[in-house]
């Protein structure tokens, strides 16, 4: 299957998971469901994700990819640490006040079991949490700001969000 064809199935699919686990819930939300829904097959959930816990940690990867891409161009540019946070902090609160975000959310939250929950966190906050701490690794480095630890200051930053 051609990338871009493939794409537009993988959004597809994503539509129709999004669209199942606004309706039914996380544990409504069956991989046969979602196939049904999105015109495609089983068998192709299966290949592409896994399980349902591969699906729905892609969703939150792809959710969280413009903030971690985000993160990673500044890091790798050596950005001005003060406004990577400047320019950050909207883009962040964008992604996790938006609709996708909100019906993950509210999914983990139902989630008897908790494995959207923890797919949630080591997908999502996980991932950026990290890149966050080397920001403000730089600010103190380059001591624009006093700080004893740079993990500390990232969790604060992201509870003031």
């Amino acid at each position: 299957m051609r990338d871009d064809t493939k794409a537009q199935r993988q959004s597809q699919i994503e539509a129709a998971a999004y669209a199942l686990l606004e309706e039914k819930g996380y544990a409504g939300a069956s991989m046969l469901a979602i196939a049904r829904r999105a015109k495609a097959s089983n068998e192709t959930l299966y290949n592409w994700y896994g399980d349902k816990t591969g699906l729905f940690s892609s969703l939150v990867t792809r959710n969280a990819i413009e903030v971690k891409s985000l993160l990673e161009q500044h890091l790798t540019a050596q950005s001005d640490p003060l406004r990577t946070l400047q320019t950050l902090g909207p883009v962040l609160l964008g992604v996790l006040t938006g609709a996708r975000a909100v019906a993950l959310n509210r999914a983990a939250a139902a989630d008897p079991s908790g494995a959207l929950g923890a797919t949630l966190a080591s997908a999502g906050r996980d991932t950026i949490t990290p890149l966050i701490t080397r920001v403000f690794a730089q600010l103190r480095d380059s001591g624009a700001l006093l700080i004893d630890e740079p993990a500390r200051a990232s969790e604060i930053y992201l509870s003031l969000l």
